[in-house]
């Protein structure tokens, strides 16, 4: 299982001490220093079944400062898969990757119900 996280990020903190407490392994993956290719993300988002708009770290500083929430709705899937594997800032962490799933977010009752 793949953790695709920011080290610095509390949320990605508190799914990490979770992974560890339930003793779940899981290859680590710093979202800054090795970002997920436009490919995996096309992948992940796939398995995911989430919508595109989701993998979007909405609430960070990148986002807010290119106008994203105006521009995502007039850019094509292609183009947001582009500005997603651009930086890896942009992308809502942790991502938690596993042959059957993708979780993207931490929410603890969704991570319960498909590790636990």
């Amino acid at each position: 299982m793949l953790f695709i996280c920011y080290p610095k990020c509390s949320t990605c903190q508190k799914a990490l001490k979770w992974l560890d407490e339930h003793k779940i392994p899981y290859e680590f993956r710093d979202i800054k220093e090795d970002r997920p290719t436009r490919e995996e993300l096309i992948a992940w988002q796939a398995k995911s079944d989430l919508p595109l708009k989701r993998f979007f770290n909405t609430s960070g500083q990148l986002y807010r400062e290119n106008g994203l929430a105006a521009r995502l709705p007039e850019m094509t899937e292609a183009g947001q898969f582009d500005l997603l594997s651009s930086d890896g800032m942009m992308v809502k962490r942790p991502i938690l990757v596993d042959d059957d799933f993708v979780l993207v977010g931490f929410r603890e009752k969704e991570w319960a119900e498909r590790l636990i």
